[in-house]
């Protein structure tokens, strides 16, 4: 599916949509002070490229197929350098949400197109290249952030400017992208079509894929937002609960890099499996105040992998329901956004506190729900080769890439 280079390029896409996503926290103080807005309206910002980031995973859905790959990822490259130009440069806010709203459509194009081609073009490898992939949305949402900080938010609108203009090389290397998808890898491997597995239906497996990745997220930002606060309540200073929160982050892409070999090695079920157990007993450690900043940098190194190594499982679970990509990361994305309300809800009942038992109730469910998919995704043996093959791990070696 990708030279050398398309391979490279994709990687420096994932950095520029994970530094144009963390760009707009920081770059609250001085959005406030240009268009004299409240805290929430400065928020919209965020919200804006969320919503249009789920629009942009719909919408470049439904043209996956009738479109080349090649004008998908440039459109959606373009549409996420105009936004961010458009964003850096508004006269007024209503503008700059629409132009949040814009680069988000083309940051949901991106995400969605190359985690889809990523789960098929490289068949056996295709777990290990999505996790590459995905640290570097990591590496973005690192950079992003620090060169405000060196900067100084004031300047906002030139690193807008400097990210989308950063966009436009990257459509050189679309050259070497595949443009039309091969048939599925589990499909070309001999496996089920996906409609039953194991008598299980396939909405009732796409079902539960789809909770795993609201819960995991949710978790995801639930950290992210609320561990500062709860530090600080169980005696950290300031600086301390920033700098932990940092680790946090810094943990969960350094995760994907190392568990990129591993996943050459063992299942997708196996890596997801030991990644919700770490992550609930890292939030349940984080409940003891002594531990609690080592153990948010255990639930970051945990956390890592689940996002990009269920997606191939996904599609070997379900090879023909094309759809099925599009549906968890639309999913995980409404996870995000809906973390915050919902968690500060449930802390508002029971204290601030309570943080990280609360996380722990909830990465329990995601190891409940990854028990059930192993049971539900176990194949039946193989009348083609006369042979058993078990829970299905890996597609065939070479397929696709």
């Amino acid at each position: 599916m990708f030279s050398p280079a398309a391979v490279v390029a994709s990687c420096v896409g994932f950095v520029l949509i994970g530094a144009l996503q963390a760009l707009y926290g920081p770059a609250i103080p001085a959005l406030r002070k240009e268009f004299g807005l409240s805290p929430s309206a400065a928020g919209l910002g965020l919200s804006a490229h969320f919503i249009g980031g789920v629009a942009g995973v719909l919408l470049f859905d439904r043209l996956f197929g009738r479109l080349g790959n090649r004008q998908i990822l440039a459109s959606s490259y373009v549409l996420m350098a105009v936004g961010a130009a458009g964003f850096a440069l508004a006269p007024n806010w209503p503008v700059a949400l629409a132009m949040a709203l814009l680069a988000g459509l083309g940051f949901g194009g991106i995400d969605y197109g190359l985690n889809q081609l990523f789960a098929i073009g490289f068949g056996h490898r295709s777990t290990a290249m999505l996790n590459i992939l995905n640290a570097h949305f990591g590496v973005g949402a690192i950079l992003g952030p620090a060169l405000i900080g060196a900067l100084g938010a004031a300047h906002y609108p030139a690193i807008f400017l400097g990210f989308a203009l950063a966009n436009l090389p990257l459509l050189l290397c679309l050259k070497g992208v595949r443009d039309r998808v091969p048939d599925p890898a589990g499909a070309a491997a001999g496996e089920p079509a996906g409609g039953q597995v194991l008598g299980r239906s396939l909405g009732s497996v796409l079902a539960v894929f789809v909770t795993l990745y609201v819960l995991h997220v949710g978790i995801e930002a639930g950290v992210g937002g609320w561990e500062p606060t709860h530090l600080e309540t169980v005696g950290y200073g300031a600086g301390i609960a920033a700098t932990a929160t940092s680790v946090y982050w810094l943990m969960m892409t350094v995760g994907r890099f190392l568990v990129a070999p591993i996943a050459l090695r063992f299942s997708a079920q196996a890596i997801i499996t030991v990644s919700c157990a770490g992550m609930t007993v890292c939030l349940l450690l984080a409940a003891v105040p002594a531990l609690a900043p080592y153990a948010y940098a255990g639930v970051g190194l945990f956390i890592a992998p689940i996002f990009p190594t269920g997606l191939p499982w996904l599609q070997r679970a379900a090879p023909r329901a094309r759809r099925a990509g599009a549906v968890v990361i639309a999913a995980s994305m409404i996870g995000g956004v809906a973390a915050g309300p919902v968690l500060g809800k449930a802390i508002e009942w029971s204290g601030v506190r309570a943080v990280p038992l609360l996380l722990c109730g909830i990465s329990a469910l995601c190891l409940a729900a990854t028990l059930w998919l192993i049971r539900a995704t176990r194949t039946t043996p193989r009348t083609a080769t006369g042979s058993t093959t078990g829970t299905a791990t890996r597609t065939t070696p070479g397929t696709g890439a």
